[in-house]
């Protein structure tokens, strides 16, 4: 889909040169696409990426898939194989063509309808980072969306959530949940039809299917018979705050447009689910959100797991525009309301009466800096050179540094005056 504008800086300089680059991929090894804003682009180059283009295309289109997959499921169990190679079902007669592939065999139902266990987790932390939700943080959150009273899941990279919601759906007559996944992993056409699953970018808000799938994804966000539609996105960690709260923002006006009347002031209910030291950039974007002290933790993630303590802990949260009172966290994970904060803390995170707040954001007690005038992590104490709170060994040095942009002191690239916000 569109590129995404950048702009490459030089420290001391406040004039950068701008360029275009992947939206989805941060390295170029990945997508080699690198254009400046100034340049002219030639014939024969546009025709080699055209060609480059179709030649990285998938083997097949998402209808195809839909009707491979409805010849798989009536093939006997001994016939059913999926390529691992490949990561894709294989009927009898492709069966030669891998023949020197690893194979899965007697692919069952089950396998079928969890194809996120079926297939390779894509872990470049640079283009997928696809970390999938333990079974603990899958459960947690279908059982909160149900209470909540959501019949609607709008499940933005989050395949795990989507076939649990599938599964439930064909398992329980009286479960009335459904869901629309809509992810950059096109293997996942291969299990879901195109009113399940829709290919899709969320870094540039970009639909692969075209308007057909933009139709798909508005029909689901129409509220038909009160049914209430929420977001629920998990987005790669290292991917740029800006260009997925635009996406953001743009599913949610399609959601605004579905249904004009009384909308005016209102946001789509929406999870957006990202480590806690994000926090100041969501709310940069989305000052009605407010950060939940769950830990959600990940199967496939070394250190992002539940139950472990310190600086081990998932760093992973929810930040949600529904009232935080609403969300109810389980008392049995040690998680306890707060009756001043109303809303459900973990049980490290104490109230603190300066700040009349529940300051703890990675699930320790936290201490109050008289100087600092804020709560800070209990490993850290006010240096008077620096001014501020930090680790015991730190360079106090740093505290000298200025901005990479424009070489001023007293703030970061990222919150320099100079870079313009568009």
């Amino acid at each position: 889909g569109p590129a995404l504008l950048f702009v490459k800086t030089s420290q001391g300089k406040e004039e950068g040169r701008r360029f275009y680059a992947c939206s989805a991929c941060r390295d170029r090894k990945d997508c080699n696409f690198f254009q400046w804003e100034d340049e002219k682009v030639s014939e024969t180059r546009l025709a080699a990426r055209e060609e480059y283009n179709r030649s990285h295309q998938p083997p097949f289109t998402h209808r195809q898939n839909v009707d491979r997959y409805k010849n798989f499921v009536l093939l006997p169990l001994s016939k059913r194989r999926f390529c691992q190679e490949c990561q894709q079902l294989l009927l009898p007669a492709e069966w030669e063509k891998h023949s020197d592939h690893q194979f899965l065999c007697d692919i069952t139902t089950a396998q079928l309808k969890s194809p996120s266990q079926l297939l390779y987790p894509l872990e470049n932390k640079k283009t997928n980072a696809q970390y999938l939700f333990a079974d603990r943080s899958c459960q947690f959150l279908l059982s909160l969306l149900t209470d909540l009273g959501f019949r609607r899941v709008l499940s933005v990279g989050t395949p795990r959530l989507h076939e649990m919601i599938q599964s439930k759906a064909s398992q329980e007559d009286e479960f009335s949940v459904r869901s629309l996944l809509l992810d950059i992993d096109f293997r996942y056409s291969q299990f879901y039809t195109e009113d399940e699953f829709c290919h899709y970018n969320m870094f540039n808000h970009h639909f692969f299917g075209g308007e057909a799938a933009r139709e798909t994804c508005r029909k689901f966000l129409y509220e038909e018979k009160g049914e209430r539609v929420i977001m629920v996105t998990d987005p790669p960690f290292g991917g740029l705050v800006e260009a997925l709260a635009s996406s953001f923002k743009k599913l949610m006006a399609m959601w605004k447009e579905t249904e004009k009347e009384g909308r005016d002031n209102k946001e789509m209910p929406m999870f957006w689910i990202f480590p806690y030291f994000f926090e100041s950039r969501i709310l940069d974007f989305f000052p009605s959100f407010s950060m939940m002290d769950y830990q959600v933790d990940y199967d496939n993630h070394a250190l992002y797991k539940h139950g472990k303590t310190g600086r081990r802990q998932s760093p992973v949260r929810i930040f949600t525009n529904l009232t935080p009172s609403m969300i109810v966290l389980p008392e049995e994970e040690g998680y306890r309301f707060c009756s001043v904060c109303q809303r459900y803390v973990s049980s490290g995170n104490q109230h603190c009466e300066i700040c009349n707040s529940c300051t703890s954001k990675d699930g320790r007690r936290w201490k109050h800096c008289v100087l600092c005038k804020k709560c800070v992590k209990p490993s850290w104490f006010h240096c008077a050179n620096c001014n501020c709170c930090t680790l015991q060994k730190h360079s106090c040095e740093k505290a000298d540094v200025g901005c990479f942009v424009c070489g001023k002191a007293g703030h970061k690239r990222s919150a320099c005056p100079s870079l313009s916000r568009t």
